[in-house]
């Protein structure tokens, strides 16, 4: 399992999955999750600009990511 950590309060779904090159773009990533193909936390999630916070885990493909924070500095 990959982990990707953020230094804000959330990211949104759709960047979780550029980010991690689950996608190749900012518009596939939007497909893919409003085709049902994104799992967060172990259930199908829709919404684009779901904010992921540390803790969750997005799957999409077999590939899992777990956001984790960072100390703000």
């Amino acid at each position: 399992m990959e982990t990707l950590a953020i230094r804000d309060e959330y990211i949104e779904l759709y960047k979780v999955l550029k980010i991690e090159n689950m996608a190749a773009s900012g518009g596939e990533a939007k497909f893919l999750i409003s085709e049902g193909l994104v799992q967060v936390n172990g259930q199908v999630d829709t919404r684009k600009r779901r904010k992921t916070r540390p803790g969750d885990i997005v799957e999409y493909n077999g590939e899992e990511v777990r956001i984790t924070g960072t100390e703000k500095g």
